[in-house]
């Protein structure tokens, strides 16, 4: 616990996290406000092709669009969770503390734990601050698109909870792939230029796979790790997605494996 203390000391003791924050509430705004003009501006009949009426249709239900409006703010928030998490290590290397941190505590499989400690927290702290924000905005939205809270139903409960299980899965990731770019800087341009230039471009080829090769190509795009965060916090099973249950599987094992990759790139790294 040590270990982990020393690590969120080091963050608190910089400035990037209120820089951070300050970027993520009107990023955090902006996605609500999106979300409820969306939902306010929808009309299935007004789409002519049957199988993507169905679809909106489906998501326009109540329980899906309370499940999208109570976790608003996702993209956004496991970006910077995700950033934050990098830096935990990069941070090491760009202050020149890495060896002074390894020579205190020569087994590296701890510093770098703790490290994955710390960055979860910083990620349950993010999720516990959009979530509390959201259960007291959501409602009068809610209200205005002529709907209930919905809050006594549990599937609403369920998508935030895994909207937090999101948030410590990208918490991790990140620490994986600040321990691959060790550079702060090119950590922080690569991973955000990745996350949202990147996501859009991997998207976009996959929906002209899906009209013009194969229909099944839609349903790959679930490998996308954002795509698969968004579909693990579902209301419910949309028609034309895969289960809910595969995009938690997914971010799972792309979390598992930054883990188990950076834990053993620490502890063979020369570290100088």
């Amino acid at each position: 616990m040590n270990l982990i203390n020393a690590e969120l000391f080091k963050l608190r003791t910089t400035a990037i996290w209120w820089i951070m924050g300050i970027v993520l509430l009107p990023l955090y705004a902006a996605s609500v406000l999106a979300n409820w003009a969306q939902f306010a501006s929808t009309n299935p009949d007004q789409v002519s092709d049957p199988d993507q009426a169905e679809q909106v249709r489906a998501a326009l239900e109540p329980i899906n669009v309370a499940t999208t409006l109570y976790t608003s703010g996702q993209y956004f928030g496991v970006l910077i969770v995700l950033l934050l998490s990098a830096i935990i290590v990069t941070s090491e290397f760009f202050h020149l503390t890495a060896t002074a941190t390894f020579l205190v505590t020569p087994k590296r499989e701890s510093v770098i734990l703790a490290k994955f400690g710390a960055a979860v927290i910083v990620g349950v702290l993010l999720w516990l601050l959009t979530t509390l924000i959201n259960l007291i905005v959501v409602p009068p939205i809610m209200s205005n698109l002529d709907l209930s809270n919905q809050l006594g139903e549990p599937a609403v409960w369920r998508a935030i909870g895994l909207n937090l299980l999101a948030f410590v899965l990208w918490a991790v990731l990140g620490v994986g792939l600040g321990v691959l770019i060790k550079n702060q800087l090119a950590a922080t341009l690569i991973l955000g230029i990745v996350y949202v230039v990147g996501t859009s471009a991997i998207g976009l080829i996959f929906f002209l796979l899906t009209e013009y090769v194969a229909q099944w190509f839609e349903n790959l795009q679930v490998l996308i790790p954002t795509s698969a965060s968004q579909l693990m916090i579902s209301g419910t099973d949309l028609p034309g997605n895969p289960p809910r249950w595969v995009g938690a599987v997914v971010l799972i094992g792309y979390a598992v494996v930054a883990g188990f990759f950076g834990t053993w790139l620490t502890k063979r790294r020369d570290i100088s």
